[in-house]
Order: structure tokens, then C-alpha cells, then sequence
């Protein structure tokens, strides 16, 4: 069999059981695992599916934002792990851009009790800010959106080129070591690319497993412009260990 029939057959493998893995494919089609590791290459090189972690995965898409009350049901407990875990990350005094969704409204609570500053476009951070925390907390401005609960846009550039941040946590509609984050709105694509811009240390990305792989709209930044990357376990499945190591992301796995 020529790689081009194979990789069409494994292709049709992926869309069909969604997951794969290398050894299975190199038994089925009697090659070697480092034959099936190639194709497995060549079809992410497409961007057909996602690596992961011994094997393939079809790589999913976000083409509308979900409701931000349907977002904010969703894994409840992996999201205060991951919270727990990127809070854990901040040293008192930092100054720390944070963007909207329903995880990093998570990591604003487990920040409640940090003397830092917070600077974001998710307008839920005031509730918390009401309920005696010790953070200062700067809204960016722009345009609310209600579905994400959040401003955004052209609007919160003057705010935020006026702050260089020592760390920024960032929340993602869909996260793929090929396509880097993204997301379906493009004015969050926009503020958040210029978060990242203005931090000088590292950039933590927090996502549940269900954002790992998924590929939306509009692009973010590359997958390469970030430093840590905080998932739940069935996340770490989903990911290539080798391609987090050439791209210098470190992996923070909760339970």
C-alpha cells in the first residue's frame, strides 16, 4: 500500500472512532510504528487531525460561541483544579492580565485572597472584587458582549498598552498545537493577542479538556507564544508530550 492510500485510511479511521493509536494502526496495516507515526505527521502538517499522546485524534471545530451560561455548567470541578493550579503560579505583587470565560472566572476566585493586580476584560471579576478580596482590579473597556459577559475590541487598546504585565493567564475556546489558540469572536481574538503582547512573563493558558484540539475561527497566537498550558487529565490525553517539549510548553496536568 502506497502512504497515500494508508494516510486516506487512517483519515477515514480518525473521522469514523474519532481516536486512534499508533500501534493499533501499525498492527492493522503491518508497518512499523515509526511508518504510522509519519503519516500521523503528514496528516496534522494538514491539519486534518491532532496528535496526541500515542496516536491521533480528529480535530474538532467551534464555528459559534457557546452561551456563557452553557459554558459556566460545563466540568465545574476540572475548572477549580485548574484554577488552584494556575492561582498557585502568581506571587504577591504581580500584575496579571487576565481575559474572559467562564475557566478564568474561576481563576479570579482562587485569586481572591492575592495582594495583586488584576487586569482583564471579564466583567464577573466584580463580583468577586465586591466580596473583600484583596486583588486591585482594572477593566480594560470595549464593547460588552453578553454571551461571554466580557468587553473587548479596539476599545481596550489605550488600557491595555499602558500596562506590561508580569504574567497573564488566558482562558481559549479551542487550544491545537498546530493552530495555537483561537476562538469565534475575533474582537476577543484581538484583545487577548494584545494581552499576551504586553506580558513579559509567562504566559499561562487554562482549558478543560473539551478545548484541547478544537480549532475555531479566528487565531489568537500561535501555540508557540505560550509558556505553560494547565489541563485536566482527559486534556492530557489528547496531547503530544514531544510537540509541548519543541515548543517549550510546559504541561500542568490536575486531577
Amino acid at each position: 500500500m502506497i502512504p497515500a492510500d494508508r494516510q486516506r485510511q487512517i483519515l477515514a479511521l480518525v473521522t469514523q472512532d474519532k481516536v486512534v493509536q499508533v500501534q493499533d494502526l501499525s498492527e492493522r496495516f503491518a508497518v512499523s510504528v515509526l511508518t504510522i507515526r509519519r503519516d500521523l505527521d503528514h496528516l496534522a502538517e494538514q491539519g486534518l487531525i491532532e496528535r496526541t499522546h500515542g496516536g491521533a485524534t480528529l480535530r474538532r471545530s467551534l464555528p459559534i460561541e457557546p452561551l456563557y451560561a452553557q459554558k459556566a455548567a460545563e466540568y465545574p470541578q476540572e475548572k477549580h483544579a485548574i484554577a488552584e493550579a494556575a492561582a498557585a503560579l502568581i506571587e504577591e505583587g504581580d500584575t496579571v492580565f487576565i481575559n474572559s470565560g467562564s475557566t478564568t472566572f474561576e481563576v479570579i476566585k482562587a485569586l481572591k485572597n492575592h495582594r495583586i493586580t488584576i487586569v482583564t476584560n471579564n466583567m464577573d471579576a466584580a463580583w468577586i472584587a465586591n466580596d473583600d478580596a484583596l486583588f486591585r482590579l482594572i477593566f480594560v473597556g470595549g464593547v460588552y458582549r453578553t454571551r461571554s459577559h466580557s468587553v473587548s475590541g479596539g476599545l481596550s487598546q489605550s488600557v491595555i498598552d499602558q500596562v506590561y504585565a508580569n504574567k497573564a493567564i488566558i482562558g481559549v475556546d479551542g487550544f491545537s498545537l498546530f493552530a495555537g489558540l483561537t476562538t469565534p469572536v475575533i474582537e476577543e481574538a484581538e484583545t487577548t493577542r494584545s494581552m499576551i503582547a504586553r506580558t513579559v512573563g509567562k504566559v499561562i493558558v487554562v482549558a478543560t479538556g473539551n478545548k484541547i484540539g478544537v480549532l475555531s475561527n479566528f487565531s489568537t497566537v500561535g501555540a508557540e507564544d505560550i509558556d505553560v498550558l494547565i489541563t485536566d487529565a482527559s486534556g492530557g490525553k489528547l496531547l503530544s508530550r514531544q510537540e509541548l517539549e519543541d515548543k517549550d510548553i510546559e504541561l500542568v496536568l490536575v486531577q
